[in-house]
């Protein structure tokens, strides 16, 4: 039988970033570190195994060599990437392309659809969540006059709020947030409109307006989810979404339960607390800031501790 698979993230620097990554029992190298890319199998960066006969190996690589443990799964590229974003300050407002136009205008990337689940965030913050434009040429001319005020949606957000950001909304997680964010694996970003801040070298960032324009919904759809909740003994299970792309759920654990493998594999990021996990035989302790990969052949497991976990999969 597999191990259970820990794996170390990749950390990335932003000009929006900060420190609360440390919160997490990670040790980081500047004070604008904004994003720890926690199962990451991508060109820009890639999340490795820290234990048992695959320590060293990358995510990618064992998508590639050890399918298996995926079960069996078809695909070129790992198709999910999960970070979890320290916006110390306002994040660009942005928009994704789907896959279609990813592959034909980014070299075969993916298209990014993404959701976020906030962890924590300041009184009052905010995230940017749509537009108000009703047709293109409304929109254009918006942008053209730096109407952001007008044009731009604004939501308030609270700990445990979720949001399914489909490819075209445009979007902006809001300064004091930190959240983990589920996408595809993708690190393709349109920026629409970046507060014209400059960086470090006083040079301004680059903007993609044509691009942006051309893939945004117009007029933008609501995205409003359907949460479903569920109790498994001693664990809470929130369901937020089943979508082409990925499913996403929060483990509230608080005791012992017992579960069965019902996906090819589980990805699960430790948010909160600590515990165990139990299978044929081991016993794999978790806490707080980990994340490990529970493989396709971990048909049965046991849960115990006082946790809280946000698990993806297909």
């Amino acid at each position: 039988m597999t191990e259970l698979l820990f794996f170390e993230p990749v950390f990335k620097e932003r000009i929006w970033g900060g420190t609360k990554l440390t919160s997490f029992g990670y040790e980081i190298s500047s004070d604008q570190t904004g994003e720890c890319w926690a199962f990451a199998a991508h060109t820009h960066g890639q999340s490795v195994v820290k234990n048992g006969k695959y320590k060293g190996l990358t995510l990618g690589e064992l998508w590639k060599k050890n399918r298996t443990l995926f079960g069996d799964l078809d695909g070129d590229c790992f198709p999910l990437l999960t970070k979890i974003l320290d916006a110390n300050q306002d994040l660009s407002v942005q928009v994704h392309p789907n896959d279609e136009y990813a592959n034909i205008h980014e070299n075969g990337e993916f298209g990014k659809t993404e959701c976020w689940y906030v962890i924590d965030c300041e009184e009052n913050a905010e995230i940017i969540y749509g537009h108000h434009a009703k047709t293109k040429e409304e929109f254009m001319s918006m942008v053209e006059q730096e109407e952001w005020e007008k044009l731009l949606h604004r939501v308030k957000v609270k700990p445990g709020d979720f949001f399914y950001v489909p490819s075209g909304t445009v979007h902006a997680i809001g300064k004091g947030i930190l959240i983990l964010e589920t996408q595809q694996n993708s690190d393709t970003t349109y920026r629409l409109y970046d507060y014209n801040r400059k960086d470090s070298k006083g040079n301004t960032r680059e903007l993609h307006l044509e691009k942006s324009i051309e893939v945004t919904e117009i007029p933008c759809t609501s995205n409003k989810l359907a949460v479903q909740q569920e109790k498994i003994h001693d664990l809470n299970v929130t369901t937020f979404i089943e979508c082409p792309y990925f499913s996403v759920r929060k483990w509230g654990l608080n005791g012992t339960t017992s579960l069965k493998q019902q996906k090819p594999f589980l990805l699960v990021s430790v948010i909160d607390g600590k515990g165990s996990l139990i299978s044929g035989g081991n016993t794999y302790f978790f806490e707080k800031g980990d994340h490990f990969l529970v493989p396709n052949d971990f048909e049965e497991y046991q849960l115990v501790g006082n946790a809280e976990c946000i698990v993806s999969s297909l």
